[in-house]
């Protein structure tokens, strides 16, 4: 029988850690778009909203099978009125990737900008899976 000592404040030391780094190592210049996958019948889809980030600013690049998605939003929202002013300033770096399975068609892959989500279209490669009756001649 193997027996554990009971630290009953264990898991509360691992959060508070777990909650200092997050705070400690939160980069104000790093943005995390949203990001939904999914497979159809002909095709991997990847969606990533990305309001305010304009196209120019995408850029997306494959390595092997790693599909790598990077960018930058800069924006600035400004209020001038008679007596109140305001300016606020939304800035920040990302960058995603993706293991892509072997049935992919790299030459084929294209992305489209849609009112700030950007959508994926990974092809796969078509394989005829139906079982064909060949006649003896």
């Amino acid at each position: 029988m193997l027996l554990t000592r009971l630290e009953p404040f264990a898991e509360l030391q691992e959060l508070e850690s777990r909650f200092s780094n997050l705070i400690l190592n939160t980069n104000p210049g790093e943005f995390h778009p949203a990001v939904n996958t999914h497979e159809g019948k002909f095709a991997y889809h990847i969606d990533i909203d990305l309001p305010g980030v304009k196209k120019e600013d995408i850029h997306i690049s494959m390595d092997g099978k790693l599909l790598i998605i990077k960018g930058k939003r800069e924006t600035k929202d400004e209020v001038k009125e008679d007596d109140y002013y305001s300016m606020e300033s939304h800035f920040g770096a990302f960058q995603r990737s993706f293991s892509l399975p072997d049935d992919i068609d790299i030459e084929n892959i294209h992305a489209q900008d849609h009112e700030g989500v950007l959508d994926i279209v990974i092809p796969k490669i078509h394989v005829n899976d139906e079982i064909k009756e060949i006649k003896v001649a």
